[in-house]
């Protein structure tokens, strides 16, 4: 199992990913990562969203997102290891490049 990381790693890891927030824990949910997108269009938001599917796919770690209209909300957490691991920074990444 992947270990969350710890608070010196995870700061690291987002000072490199400068657009994604730290979202601390609340009650039911782990630390996560948080970024929103924001584009031209819902067709253009679609397509971002499929892009970052095919992406999820193939690294084995799916994303909790949402969509309303031009704006995406991607949320990164390691749901079975509670909370932020290496697994979410590089997913992250990935959806960086793919914008």
């Amino acid at each position: 199992m992947t270990e969350p990381l710890d608070k010196q790693a995870l700061a690291a890891g987002l000072g490199k990913l400068p657009a994604w927030q730290l979202e601390p824990a609340t009650s039911g949910q782990d630390d996560a990562i948080v970024r929103v997108f924001k584009f031209k269009d819902f067709s253009a938001a679609f397509g971002f969203m499929a892009r970052v599917a095919l992406a999820a796919e193939k690294a084995g770690h799916h994303p909790d997102w949402s969509n309303s209209y031009n704006t995406v909300t991607v949320r990164l957490s390691t749901h079975d290891a509670g909370g932020v691991t290496k697994l979410d920074l590089a997913l992250a990444e990935a959806i960086d490049g793919l914008v």
